[in-house]
């Protein structure tokens, strides 16, 4: 791997920066002098490369599944599953129920496991495809880069099954990337396309690397030369206009970084797609991503005001911030979803809000699935749908029940007890039938009471129960380490997978049904041994 920049390449950066906080790099009239100057007085815009995920990233992140090295579901010694690692809420905490509920609705045994190859396999990574010309001018320029068999291959996938299918028999692709480059700014990735356009290199921007759309992989017929272009140490809030709650960010920032530097601040995007922990902010752009709280703040596409995109013909960019232009097409609108295929993306200013005064979880029990789901779109119609709102089928919420914690007291048992009496007993709920319903509200206190009134005014008129606080949360925090178990799965042959699409209200039912029924029968006749769990969950859009 090639030196990273000096103090020369540190230096201009600086001043580039320190040039957008004054405003000179700005359009004409982007902001007022005083604006300008209470971001230029900011110590947390300073320039720094720290990243939650470095260059190397098979230091920190699992070269064979998801997340970080030091996390993960496992079976500890009193054969009971447990999550591993000290990163979440439930590392450390013991699934006593888990083990019992796979091997009931898998079959799964202990003495039954396919483990992962522990290395990769140096035969399985092909030897790089080397366009001399171009690696010269790109050592001239002085901009890290690296041939190694391990970071290209880090780089040659995402997430998708058949993806980590590959990973976990020791990494066997037969095209990978040829080269893997880190630009620092906006001018490195300028010089860098235009260096690949003289020398007819592929380029494939590169961002968190959890993409589950094949976007990633190398086309097996493509024999130039296939860089791919990691875009995370561009990572930097470049400006913050707090007059028009817009911030300038670099495209390689990655989620959870950018919220922790805006929080620093007092403000949020409140875009949180499954994936922000890993994701990118030009991945975020590129495919069009929707988070958990689109109810309050918008997809990403709601959020976006300025794009910068270099192109093999030019930067693609608008002469002015303004949010909306009436004339058309917006290009922009081609950027968004375009999985990179139209240029790299450099820089992106989004809408940002003020941190939310308050901040609570909620849930909802429903009789059952057709209940819940007419409650979500009557929550739509009257325009009432907490930030986060995500209902679970019965076959989910089962799931959920065995990834419920070890009881830490009597006490708590008893109280969960009490619950299931209440629900099952005097409400005559169908544990067999009954589905859930997760809430996150989010912003001042009165509109979040309000809206919590008229949310639970809501539930009541399709049966459905208040279920607590701390079940909402517990529901929501899942999602985070809920990828970890797919790897655990794959340990004792489960595969698990996922199907993402958006469907009219009165079409939402038979779709369950229907996809459903098919993957039954799809299981039957490749002749599966046990029927496939196939669960439903759904939020309003």
């Amino acid at each position: 791997m090639a030196a990273a920049p000096g103090n020369e390449r540190s230096q201009e950066r600086l001043q580039r920066i320190m040039g957008h906080l004054q405003g000179n790099a700005a359009p004409e009239g982007r902001r007022s002098s005083a604006v300008a100057q209470t971001i230029e007085s900011s110590e947390q815009l300073k320039p720094s490369s720290a990243s939650t995920i470095p260059k190397r990233r098979q230091e920190v992140l699992k070269w064979n599944g998801w997340g970080y090295i030091d996390s993960k579901f496992a079976i500890n010694k009193q054969q009971q599953v447990e999550f591993l690692g000290k990163r979440y809420k439930l590392s450390g905490v013991v699934l006593p129920a888990l083990r019992e509920w796979m091997e009931t609705t898998f079959g799964a045994s202990l003495d039954h496991r396919s483990a992962p190859k522990s290395h990769l396999n140096p035969e399985y990574i092909p030897p790089p495809v080397q366009n001399a010309g171009f690696l010269l001018e790109l050592k001239e320029m002085g901009i890290a880069h690296s041939l190694d068999a391990e970071d290209r291959l880090f780089r040659a996938h995402g997430h998708c099954l058949h993806e980590i299918f590959a990973l976990r028999g020791g990494g066997k692709f037969e095209r990978i990337p040829d080269l893997v480059v880190w630009p620092c700014c906006h001018e490195d990735v300028l010089k860098i396309v235009n260096l690949a356009v003289t020398h007819n290199v592929c380029i494939i921007p590169f961002g968190g690397g959890t993409s589950v759309s094949s976007a990633l992989e190398c086309p097996l017929e493509e024999k130039r030369c296939i860089l791919s272009l990691d875009m995370t140490q561009m990572n930097q809030i470049l400006w913050i206009d707090e007059n028009n709650l817009t911030a300038c960010i670099e495209a390689g920032i990655i989620g959870q970084d950018l919220e922790r530097k805006l929080a620093e601040r007092g403000f949020c995007t409140g875009h949180e797609p499954d994936s922000v922990e890993f994701s990118s902010l030009g991945g975020w752009v590129a495919t069009r991503a929707s988070g958990m709280k689109k109810n309050v703040y918008g997809n990403i596409e709601d959020l976006l005001v300025h794009l910068k995109v270099v192109t093999p013909r030019g930067v693609l960019e608008k002469s002015c911030q303004g949010p909306r232009l009436s004339t058309g097409p917006d290009v922009y609108h081609m950027v968004l979803g375009s999985e990179g295929t139209l240029g790299v993306i450099t820089e992106v200013t989004l809408k940002i809000r003020p941190l939310p005064e308050c901040q609570k979880y909620g849930s909802v029990v429903f009789p059952n699935f057709a209940q819940g789901v007419a409650c979500l779109r009557e929550m739509a119609r009257q325009r009432c749908a907490p930030a986060s709102v995500r209902l679970m089928d019965n076959a989910q919420f089962q799931f959920g029940h065995a990834l419920k914690p070890q009881v830490s007291s009597i006490f708590t048992s008893f109280l969960d007890g009490l619950k299931k009496l209440y629900i099952t007993k005097f409400k005559g709920f169908d544990p067999n039938n009954l589905c859930v319903a997760t809430l996150l509200f989010e912003g001042d206190r009165e509109t979040v009471l309000q809206q919590e009134m008229q949310v639970y005014k809501v539930a009541a008129k399709f049966g459905g129960l208040a279920a607590g606080e701390d079940n909402g949360q517990r529901g929501y925090m899942l999602t985070f380490v809920i990828a970890y178990l797919r790897d655990l799965g794959m340990d004792y042959y489960i595969i698990g997978e996922s199907f993402e699409t958006s469907i009219p209200w009165d079409r939402v039912l038979d779709l369950c049904r229907n996809v459903k029924g098919r993957l039954v029968q799809e299981s039957r006749d490749h002749g599966v041994q046990f029927s496939p769990l196939a669960t439903c969950s759904g939020k309003t859009t």
